[in-house]
């Protein structure tokens, strides 16, 4: 048997690029919400309803994808919205026009580990399904607290591995598959956040079956 320990204990064993993920985004693209978006459901509604509950107007959501949450959000917020495939922020487009959300100010097609916002300019921001998918997590995690208001809120919305189990050695078999998936199966919480993060995040199991947790990060 393979010995994955080793090879997963630093981070994820394959780094994906930004061409690789356009790449696969795009094969994705027209399938997406009938397959994932179906799977992501309730995951992607908590995180909408931990946005709504937050305090301030003004929120970024990362990895808007085909726009699936943003008919969920309250009027009172404000939504930009960033991806990194042009072919998702297409049918997202699409999404807002024929719904006529005009809460919506703008979807575009960014880095979010190096955006172009000016410092503090969110109340809220919102990771969706990206943390494992970005070629450095912990630059994520800086760029949001950057573009976030000092006192507002980060969100993250993501599958995380296990840490034991039948499931482990299954989410691990499956790493060395991370280009052809579009992300990481072994990513895990320590892959991404500090302990310091860890010590003041609050982290809920989503269902179905824990598939996905909820990260909840004070800026």
């Amino acid at each position: 048997m393979q010995d994955v320990s080793s090879a997963t204990l630093n981070g994820p064993r394959a780094k994906l690029d930004a061409d690789t993920i356009r790449a696969t985004y795009s094969r994705y693209a027209k399938s997406y919400d009938s397959w994932f978006g179906v799977a992501s459901r309730g995951a992607r509604h908590a995180a909408v309803a931990a946005v709504n509950a937050a305090p301030g107007a003004k929120v970024l959501e990362v990895g808007v994808g085909t726009g699936l949450a943003l008919p969920h959000y309250t009027a009172t917020k404000r939504i930009t919205g960033i991806d990194l495939s042009r072919e998702m922020l297409s049918i997202a487009r699409e999404r807002v026009a024929e719904m006529g959300l005009r809460h919506v100010e703008a979807l575009e097609e960014m880095d979010a580990q190096a955006t172009s916002f000016e410092a503090n300019s969110f109340d809220v921001a919102v990771a969706m399904f990206v943390a494992s998918v970005v070629p450095d997590p912990h630059a994520l995690v800086k760029e949001l607290r950057r573009v976030v208001k000092p006192g507002g809120k980060i969100l993250f919305v993501n599958h995380f591995a296990r840490e034991s189990g039948p499931i482990w050695w299954i989410e691990r078999a499956m790493a060395g598959a991370s280009g052809l998936l579009g992300w990481h199966p072994d990513f895990r919480l320590g892959h991404m956040f500090s302990a310091n993060d860890l010590a003041i995040a609050k982290v809920r199991n989503m269902r179905p079956l824990g598939l996905f947790r909820l990260v909840e990060l004070p800026n």
